[in-house]
């Protein structure tokens, strides 16, 4: 009996220590920018936080513009961007801020045809140019048919309505680089950025979109658009999306492996350097196989973060990423080479608490 009272005695002790003891502390960590990297971010979040669940991360979202502003507006803790920061911005924040590649991914061209039934188009970088300057007015242009034969019949006589990104977005600056890349004239007349002007628009052909899951939407709902979206988002939903022409005059189709080709020619260099030319000479490299929008998407965060919690949060998160989420990505992206994964370790032990 005595024994048993003992027993009895210690499991209330144990049971109050252990309803009493303070649980971890929760640290919440915030994220804004490419819609881009979005599905990727989120598959990265959800596996980290089983690892980690007094650690709760919210990205937004809202395009890389937004998380620019965020992020040097102190809105949020970490921004993420298709292009790394303008080399104006670099200087300004030269050694307080780290930027690094994330991931590989691609813009693809996606288009709703419905004579077509999901066949990939051949197109190139002066016909798309051409089709948001307003001068492709129709599906069945003598150029898209010379690039098309086994479809041309089949290709209707119907405007093309061309959708593009409402925000201020990488994407689009993607996009708009590798056509100015690609067929000159479209840099005189319209130029290269997050926002531009489409002429496309002035004639009533062209529709602007929030984000990479609104221009699909658009896209899904609108017969005979034709858009650019991260390749996540075009297989996800379905979308048929077209071969793109390279330097090298290959029509290639968005993979892992021709994006991952891409970016063979990326030099290293540390996350307290300007990456602008690295992104620029991706876009439209000469190389052979490689698809011709590929791009890195890219994390800003601060070099010196004071609070501490937040901060090993922030660096075990980081960590993560290079490590273990190369290796859980979502269809529509490619991992980073090694070395770049490297860069990425490298950022998480620059990063200083307190």
């Amino acid at each position: 009996m005595a024994i048993t009272i003992i027993i009895i005695a210690v499991v209330i002790v144990v049971a109050a220590y252990l309803t009493f003891t303070p649980k971890s502390k929760q640290v919440k960590l915030l994220g804004s920018g490419s819609t881009f990297v979005r599905p990727a971010m989120d598959m990265w979040i959800k596996k980290f936080s089983v690892k980690n669940p007094n650690v709760v991360i919210e990205y937004a979202g809202g395009g890389s513009g937004k998380g620019l502003s965020d992020f040097f507006n102190k809105l949020v803790d970490f921004a993420c961007s298709d292009p790394p920061l303008p080399k104006e911005k670099w200087l300004e924040y030269r050694g307080k801020v780290l930027q690094f590649p994330i991931v590989l991914g691609a813009i693809a061209v996606v288009y709703n045809v419905p004579e077509i039934n999901g066949v990939h188009l051949n197109l190139t970088g002066e016909i798309l140019a051409k089709i948001y300057l307003g001068e492709i007015r129709y599906w069945d242009d003598p150029e898209i048919k010379r690039l098309n034969p086994a479809v041309a019949a089949k290709l209707p006589h119907r405007e093309i309505i061309a959708v593009h990104r409402s925000d201020s977005s990488g994407s689009t600056q993607v996009f708009t680089l590798f056509l100015a890349k690609s067929y000159p004239r479209w840099k005189q007349l319209v130029g290269v950025g997050k926002t531009v002007e489409w002429p496309v628009d002035k004639i009533g052909r062209g529709i602007g979109a929030k984000g990479n899951a609104g221009v699909v939407q658009v896209i899904k709902t609108t017969p005979y658009s034709i858009g650019y979206v991260e390749l996540a988002y075009a297989l996800a939903n379905n979308l048929p999306y077209a071969r793109i022409q390279n330097p090298l005059g290959e029509f290639i189709l968005p993979t892992q492996e021709s994006i991952t080709k891409a970016a063979r020619i990326v030099e290293m260099l540390s996350p307290l350097d300007d990456w602008t030319n690295v992104s620029y000479n991706i876009v439209y490299a000469k190389v052979q196989g490689a698809y011709p929008i590929s791009t890195p998407s890219y994390m800003i965060v601060w070099k010196k973060v004071a609070d501490k919690s937040k901060c090993e949060a922030l660096k075990e998160f980081i960590k993560f990423i290079g490590l273990e989420g190369q290796n859980t990505l979502p269809e529509g992206y490619a991992p980073l080479p090694h070395e770049l994964r490297n860069v990425v370790v490298e950022a998480a032990k620059l990063v200083e608490c307190g």
